[in-house]
């Protein structure tokens, strides 16, 4: 065995305490897998040499963080469809001799969203416009959403993002500029906080919303994995609201991103306990 194409890495800029680490080398070893997951501070102006060094050492296939999930799509061989759609890439995977982009961020949430509901037919709102919102939009547009409602602040970047989904994806999709505490539509299906409001430290900001428009028919669900009970998730369960908290998205992600390099199937579980542990929640 090559122990080099054993390995796969995280490109990150700066390569500071790293959850995602953790908690795959905390599956391999659980399911006692021969392989390795090394974390990697990269900054932009080496980007180019950090992939052709992946290529050249063997390396199965790597993760990017920011910001680099743009720029290293031009050094890639090609990409999965939703990334393509996205434009951002956050798990490079070596098939064959190429090194072919894809995203697994929006997967990670789907894979949170269909333990609960299938998407197909819903309501969404998103809150936020940054690269999680892109990705989840994205990847719940594919899986048959019918309705995304875009909520942001910047008017251009809000635009842009309802524009891409409803162009790209079979979802009807529209912006509304989130000028102040934004009433749910009573007809919503899934609430989403694709933005970092709430995010340690800041655990006491809060997203600007009606928390009465929320009802218990409703999917609430904030990607935000520390704290890992937001203000968002506890005002949606005095709701009555089903909830899906942060770290689903970032375990899943990860467990799709193994399946993609290993061909393993690993038990979230054990990545789960793994950041709890790490992050202290």
């Amino acid at each position: 065995m090559n122990f080099l194409k054993q390995i796969t890495a995280s490109f990150a800029q700066p390569a500071a305490e790293n959850p995602t680490v953790e908690m795959i080398e905390a599956a391999y070893r659980h399911h006692d897998l021969d392989w390795r997951y090394i974390n990697f501070e990269v900054p932009p102006t080496a980007l180019a040499d950090a992939v052709r060094g992946a290529r050249a050492m063997g390396f199965a296939g790597f993760n990017c963080s920011l910001p680099h999930k743009v720029e290293v799509i031009q050094h890639l061989d090609g990409l999965g469809e939703s990334a393509s759609i996205m434009g951002a890439v956050n798990c490079v995977v070596r098939r064959g001799d190429e090194y072919i982009g894809e995203n697994t961020d929006g997967k990670g949430f789907l894979k949170s969203l269909e333990e609960k509901v299938n998407p197909t037919g819903k309501s969404v709102v998103l809150f936020g416009a940054g690269g999680a919102a892109r990705a989840i939009g994205v990847e719940v547009a594919l899986a048959g959403a019918s309705q995304i409602t875009v909520v942001n602040r910047s008017e251009s970047r809000g635009q842009e993002l309802a524009q891409l989904l409803a162009e790209k994806t079979p979802a009807k999709a529209e912006f509304v500029e989130w000028s102040g505490p934004y009433v749910i539509p009573a007809d919503t299906d899934v609430v989403v906080n694709a933005t970092s409001i709430g995010l340690f430290p800041d655990v006491d900001a809060q997203l600007e919303l009606i928390t009465e428009s929320l009802t218990n028919r409703m999917i609430v669900a904030d990607v935000i994995p520390n704290p890992l009970r937001t203000r968002l998730i506890h005002d949606a369960e005095s709701k009555g609201c089903t909830v899906i908290d942060g770290l689903g998205m970032l375990v899943n992600q990860g467990v799709i991103s193994i399946k993609y390099w290993t061909g393993s199937d690993v038990d979230p579980r054990v990545m789960r306990d793994r950041v709890i542990e790490v992050l202290g929640l």
